[in-house]
């Protein structure tokens, strides 16, 4: 069977011939078609190795005169530098005995504030996901679960908690009573209770201003206020309007001592206050 008059072929030519690979002319028609392949292959080839940019290997002599030659080589071996920093970097992290677990655990051991997780990554040059991974597993192994590995952990004396934005390391609640012998002969100046009332206000109902608390304590409280700054636990905000007086807000250090991670989880006032009766009766 032939699709030339005068030819035969089989169907393995006619596959070649309808793929375009030979020609029914003759040998010299299949090295014309060979070679034109090979000349646009070799043209494609080097039209994608042309690089968008001049690849700069050398410093000009004079860089006044050729200022965009001096440019693209500053440039270049910057971030030939960034490269190489990041690169090694992020083995010698991978390559530690533990990894980026490890590493998160060695963070979380010195921190004095919480860490987010997007710090985690920019510490050790690694992604978030990773991170979440790391803490993950480290949370499975304070708190006794199963491992990945599905071996059984004890619980440890700390535990790891989302505080305020961030993870941090706190001491298990089940040890307190003997954790809290420990610090009963610690230094730290507790707060009076004068102070922890001017604080209860401010968390309860701010931003507010200090006339607005020393009204509702009916006292003075510049004092309560001084000490409540020096600790971190309250800062200025914007001014209120109208009057231009300063208002106050409860910072992210009062959250992380009361291991809160937001406002919401203060308990509610209700329970707390006296019945409407009770204020009528103390008020006749």
């Amino acid at each position: 069977m032939s699709i030339y008059p005068g030819q035969e072929f089989n169907r393995d030519d006619e596959s070649l011939v309808n793929l375009g690979y030979w020609a029914p002319d003759g040998d010299d028609a299949t090295a014309e078609v060979a070679s034109q392949q090979e000349a646009e292959a070799d043209e494609h080839s080097r039209v994608s190795e042309t690089p968008d940019e001049p690849v700069v290997d050398e410093a000009p002599e004079n860089p006044w005169a050729a200022p965009d030659q001096a440019d693209a080589y500053a440039s270049a071996r910057h971030q030939e530098s960034v490269h190489a920093a990041s690169a090694d970097m992020t083995a010698k992290v991978e390559m530690v005995p533990g990894g980026v677990k490890s590493a998160v655990e060695a963070i979380l051991a010195v921190a004095s504030t919480p860490v987010s997780t997007r710090e985690f990554a920019a510490a050790l040059l690694v992604s978030e996901r990773a991170v979440e991974t790391a803490l993950d597993e480290l949370y499975i192994d304070y708190n006794g679960g199963t491992d990945v590995r599905g071996i059984a952990c004890e619980p440890r004396g700390f535990e790891l908690r989302r505080i305020n934005g961030g993870w941090r390391l706190f001491a298990r609640a089940d040890f307190s009573p003997w954790v809290a012998r420990f610090v009963t002969g610690s230094q730290a100046k507790k707060l009076t209770r004068a102070q922890l009332e001017t604080l209860a206000v401010i968390a309860y109902q701010q931003p507010v201003t200090r006339a607005y608390v020393a009204q509702v304590r009916g006292t003075s409280v510049d004092a309560a206020f001084r000490v409540l700054k020096q600790r971190g636990f309250i800062e200025e905000t914007v001014p209120e309007e109208g009057s231009g007086a300063s208002q106050y807000i409860t910072t992210g250090a009062l959250l992380e001592r009361l291991g809160f991670e937001s406002l919401e989880q203060l308990p509610p006032l209700a329970p707390l206050l006296p019945d409407l009766t009770d204020l009528e009766v103390a008020s006749s």
